[in-house]
C-alpha cells in the first residue's frame, strides 16, 4: 500500500514537471502606450534556464516566427526568475528612458505593435504556443487599459490564465516596485517581483519539480539496469 502511495505521488511529481517545463515563460508586464515606447515583459517560472532560440512572439494575427526572440539569449539562457522584455524603442533607447542596467535583457525594434485591443502570443521554437493574453478595455469592460501604465497580475494566478480581469495597473511604489520613467510612464519593465506569500509556494513548487526530475531519472537509471 505504501508503494502504491508513492508511485503515485511520484507520478503527479513527474506530470507536474513536464507541464511546468514547456510552459514555463510567462507574460508578466506589459504596456500598449505610452509617453515612451511600447513594451511586453516575459519571466521564467521554471526549474531551470530558458534558452529563446527560434522563439517567436506575434499579436493577435497569432503567426509564430513574425518577431524573432533569438536575440534576447545571444548571451546567456533566461534564468529563473530572470525577466526579458520587447520592445517598439530601440534598445538604447528604451533602457535609457527607464534607467535600466546593462543586465537586464531587452530587445527592440519589433513592429508588430500591440494596440488597445488586442493579444499577446509567445510561441517556442517548435512553433507552439507557450503563452498567450487576450485584451482590451473594450472588448473586456471594466478591464485595465494600459496607457501610460503598465498592466501587472493581480495574483500569480493571473500568468497563462489569458484572463484580462485578472490584471491591475501599475502604480508608484506598488508590490511590484513601479516608477515613473523619464517620460512619464509608470510601469517596472525588466523585474518581477514574486508578491508575498506566493514566493513560498514557488519554494514549494520548485522542490517538487527538482524531486520529478530525480525520480525520473532514477526510473530511468532503474529500466537501464
Amino acid at each position: 500500500m505504501r508503494l502504491n502511495r508513492l508511485a503515485g505521488f511520484a507520478a503527479v511529481l513527474v506530470a507536474l514537471s513536464t507541464a511546468t517545463a514547456s510552459a514555463q515563460m510567462r507574460i508578466t508586464e506589459w504596456m500598449y502606450s505610452g509617453n515612451g515606447g511600447e513594451f511586453i515583459e516575459f519571466t521564467n517560472f521554471g526549474p531551470g534556464p530558458v534558452s529563446l532560440a527560434g522563439w517567436s512572439y506575434d499579436d493577435d494575427s497569432r503567426v509564430p516566427g513574425t518577431f524573432d526572440l533569438t536575440p534576447l539569449t545571444a548571451s546567456s539562457d533566461v534564468a529563473v526568475g530572470e525577466s526579458v522584455v520587447i520592445t517598439e524603442d530601440t534598445e538604447a533607447v528604451f533602457r535609457a528612458t527607464w534607467s535600466l542596467p546593462s543586465s537586464v535583457k531587452v530587445l527592440g525594434g519589433y513592429t508588430n505593435n500591440i494596440g488597445r485591443n488586442d493579444e499577446i502570443n509567445l510561441y517556442d521554437d517548435l512553433t507552439a504556443l507557450v503563452d498567450r493574453l487576450t485584451y482590451g478595455d473594450q472588448d473586456f469592460p471594466g478591464s485595465i487599459r494600459t496607457q501610460e501604465q503598465s498592466g501587472n497580475p493581480i495574483s500569480l494566478a493571473a500568468l497563462g490564465a489569458n484572463d484580462a480581469y485578472q490584471w491591475q495597473l501599475a502604480t508608484v511604489g506598488d508590490m511590484y516596485g513601479s516608477y515613473t520613467s523619464l517620460l512619464g510612464d509608470v510601469g517596472n519593465p525588466g523585474t518581477f517581483v514574486i508578491p508575498e506569500p506566493s514566493s513560498v509556494l514557488l519554494m514549494v513548487m520548485g522542490s517538487a519539480l527538482l524531486l520529478g526530475a530525480r525520480l525520473r531519472k532514477f526510473a530511468r537509471t532503474r529500466r537501464a539496469g
